[in-house]
C-alpha cells in the first residue's frame, strides 16, 4: 500500500490518508481495497459507458454487507466522496468519480429463489440475466429492463420497467423489501412494516438513501417461452404506421407490450442483406400468457403494412430478455436524451422521423415504449416514481466509437430532444437522464419531490451519498435557496 492517498472530500478540496489507516481499513474487508498502480484497477474503474474515463482514488470491492457497512463507515468519518457502483450501464457514469472513493457492489451477484413462495433474493451487484437465469429455472420472472447486462440495484431503485410491466408492474412494484446500509453506518430493513418511509423513497428515489445491500422481489409465472420478436418496416412507411402503433398500444391487452425503434438495419441474420445499414422501423413485441392467445392479440399488429420481415414466434424468455445484448456491448461511447409522452402527436411523430433520416453514427437510434396497465393503476404518490398515466417513453440512443464524433452525436440528441420539446410531458425517467441534466430532477419527481427531501435529511442529513442523481436534504435545499 502506498504512503499516503488523497480523496476528494465531502465538501470540497482533499483529504490524504496514510498508508497505515488504509491497511488498517483492508483488513476489516472481505473484498479488496484497490488503489491506482494495483492488479484490476484500471478494469475495476471502466464502466460500460465509454466516455467516462475516471480514476476513483480508491475502490473498494464488497464481498458482503459488512464490507459496504465497513466502506460507508469509513467514508462517512473521513468525510470522503463516495460513489457507488452496482452491476449495470449507469448512462450518466455517476458510479465512478475522478479522485473519489468507489464502493464496488459488481462482485454480490447471488440470486436465491424461493420458488413455493415466489420470493426471489437479489444481491446489488446482479445483472437482469442473472435474475432471469435462475428464476426461469423455476418458470419464474421479476418484471425488469430488457437487457440482460443491466443491473438489478440500478433499475430497482430507478424505478425499472421491461416487457412484463404491463402485466404485472414495475420492478419496485414488486419489491416486498431491501436491507440497506445506512449514512450512519446502521444496517436496517425497509418493506411496508420497517422503516416504511425509506422502503417509499428507495422505489424510484435512486441511491439516494443508503446503499442497499440486498432485494426481495415477488416473482410471477412466465414462460419458459413467450411469444415475442420483431417485424421490420422499410423507413418510409414509418409516418403511416406509427400512429396505428400508437392505437394497438392503446387497446391491447396487459399481457402484450409492443415498442418501437427507429434506426439504421443492423447485420441481422434474418434480414436481407440489401437492407442492411438502410434506415428501418422496427416493432419489437413481447406477449407474457397462453401463446394461442399472443397469436390473437398481436393478430393486428402482424397485419400492419408491408413488413420486410417478422420473425415473431415462441422464443426462450432468458433469450428475448437478451435479445438486444448486442446492440448495449460495453465500450462504445453513448448518450442519452429521453421524453415521456402521453400520447404521440404527428409533430413528435414528424421531428423524430426528420431526425432519424440524418443519424451521426449507425448504433444511434430512437426508442419508444409504451407502459401502462398494471403500472398504471399504481397511484402516483404510492412511491417515489410518480409518472403512473399509461404513457410512452423516448429515449434517444446516441452511440458511437470514434471520439471525434461526440460534438455531432451529443448535438444530434440534444436537437431531437428540444424539437420534440412541445408535447411531452412534464416527467422524465430518472434512469435515462444523462449527468449534464441536474436540473430535471424535479421533473422526475414532480410532487413527491419534498416528501424525498425530508427523508433524506432524516437517513442521510450530510449528504453521503451525493454522487448521483442527488437529492438534496431539505435543510441544503433551503440553506442554497
Amino acid at each position: 500500500m502506498q504512503n499516503q492517498i488523497d480523496v476528494n472530500e465531502l465538501h470540497g478540496g482533499m483529504k490524504s490518508i496514510r498508508g497505515e489507516e488504509l491497511e488498517t481499513f483492508a483488513a476489516m474487508l472481505r473484498g479488496r481495497l484497490m488503489v491506482e498502480g494495483d492488479p484490476d484497477y484500471d478494469t475495476a474503474r471502466t464502466i460500460w459507458n465509454g466516455m467516462i474515463d475516471r480514476k476513483p482514488s480508491l475502490i473498494v470491492q464488497a464481498a458482503g454487507p459488512a464490507d459496504i457497512r465497513a466502506a460507508v463507515t469509513f467514508a462517512e468519518e473521513n468525510g470522503l466522496r463516495m460513489a457507488v457502483r452496482a452491476g449495470g450501464h449507469q448512462i450518466a457514469g455517476l458510479a465512478v468519480e475522478e479522485g473519489s472513493m468507489m464502493l464496488d457492489l459488481s462482485a454480490m451477484r447471488s440470486v436465491r429463489v424461493d420458488a413455493e413462495a415466489g420470493i426471489v433474493r437479489v444481491e446489488p451487484g446482479a445483472t437482469l440475466g442473472d435474475v432471469d437465469h435462475e428464476t426461469q429455472a423455476f418458470g419464474l420472472a421479476v418484471p425488469i429492463g430488457v437487457n440482460s447486462t443491466t443491473g438489478i440495484a440500478g433499475l430497482t431503485l430507478g424505478g425499472g420497467f421491461g416487457w412484463i410491466t404491463r402485466k404485472y408492474g414495475m420492478t419496485i412494484d414488486n419489491l416486498l423489501s431491501a436491507d440497506v446500509v445506512l449514512a450512519s453506518g446502521d444496517c436496517v430493513r425497509a418493506s411496508p412494516r420497517e422503516n416504511p418511509d425509506l422502503f417509499w423513497a428507495l422505489r424510484g428515489g435512486g441511491g439516494n438513501f443508503g446503499v442497499v445491500s440486498s432485494f426481495e422481489f415477488r416473482a410471477h409465472p412466465v414462460g419458459p417461452e413467450v411469444l415475442s420478436g420483431l417485424i421490420i418496416h422499410p423507413f418510409e412507411d414509418a409516418a403511416a404506421l406509427l400512429p396505428k402503433f400508437q392505437e394497438l398500444c392503446e387497446r391491447a391487452p396487459n399481457e402484450l407490450t409492443i415498442w418501437s425503434v427507429l434506426r439504421k438495419a443492423p447485420p441481422l441474420p434474418f434480414l436481407p442483406e440489401e437492407w442492411h445499414g438502410r434506415e428501418v422501423l422496427i416493432f419489437a413485441a413481447c406477449y407474457s400468457g397462453d401463446m394461442a392467445d399472443g397469436e390473437s392479440a398481436m393478430r393486428d399488429l402482424r397485419a400492419l403494412g408491408t413488413p420486410i420481415v417478422d420473425v415473431i414466434g415462441p422464443h426462450p424468455f432468458t433469450g428475448w430478455q437478451a435479445a438486444f445484448d448486442p446492440l448495449l456491448t460495453p465500450g462504445a461511447r453513448n448518450y442519452w436524451k429521453s421524453r415521456d409522452f402521453l400520447s404521440l402527436s404527428s409533430g413528435t411523430i414528424r421531428s423524430i422521423l426528420n431526425a432519424v433520416g440524418d443519424v451521426p453514427d449507425p448504433q444511434c437510434e430512437v426508442f419508444i415504449a409504451h407502459v401502462g396497465g398494471a403500472m398504471a393503476r399504481v397511484a402516483s404518490d404510492a412511491t417515489a416514481y410518480p409518472q403512473r398515466a399509461g404513457h410512452f417513453i423516448m429515449n434517444v440512443h446516441t452511440r458511437w466509437n470514434d471520439p471525434g464524433k461526440d460534438a455531432a452525436c451529443i448535438d444530434w440528441a440534444r436537437r431531437l430532444f428540444q424539437d420534440t420539446a412541445a408535447d411531452a410531458a412534464p416527467s422524465v425517467y430518472v434512469n435515462f437522464m444523462p449527468e449534464d441534466e441536474p436540473n430535471r430532477l424535479c421533473d422526475a419527481y414532480g410532487g413527491n419531490m419534498q416528501r424525498l427531501q425530508e427523508i433524506k435529511a432524516h437517513y442521510d442529513p450530510g449528504n453521503l451519498f451525493r454522487v448521483n442523481h442527488n437529492i438534496l436534504p431539505i435543510a441544503s435545499e433551503q440553506a442554497a435557496q
